[in-house]
């Protein structure tokens, strides 16, 4: 996962053709009796998902809409209130950037998201839980 610090977010050139932001409250499966029109991901590069609280889980729901139902293969990155305690949250959500906080140090961050090699369950990332990955070559699963 990439981490970026606001400095750095302003500093990148800004290419906004491709970039989508979505707001927390967004129905991203819109009811069908609601007469919203499906999400149209065509030419969207990037999605930017917004955290406005450091409780406000919505975004990692919407992540996981995204890269689940949706199919969405582009780059999502969580912005707004990204404390480096989310980081390995929103790595399995399927979250490929973080616009850190201003007062978030990217390097503890770093050092954070190395610390688990793997996990049991599956998630946006790797889907099938540890028991059903393939079998190595001796037979034994890893």
């Amino acid at each position: 996962m990439k981490l970026l610090t606001p400095h750095e977010a302003e500093a990148a050139p800004a290419d906004a053709a491709g970039v989508l932001t979505l707001a927390p409250d967004f129905e991203l499966l819109p009811h069908p009796l609601s007469g919203a029109q499906a999400l149209d991901l065509q030419g969207v590069q990037r999605i930017d998902l917004q955290f406005p609280k450091f409780t406000d889980g919505r975004a990692y729901s919407q992540a996981v809409l995204l890269r689940r139902r949706l199919g969405y293969r582009g780059l999502l990155r969580a912005t707004g209130e990204v404390l480096i305690d989310q980081l390995l949250q929103l790595q399995r959500c399927g979250f490929d950037e973080a616009l850190l906080r201003a007062d978030q140090n990217p390097t503890h961050g770093q050092r954070l998201l190395q610390q688990f090699g793997g996990f049991y369950q599956g998630d946006a990332q790797q889907p099938l839980p540890r028991f059903a990955a393939t079998p190595t070559a001796t037979g034994a699963h890893p």
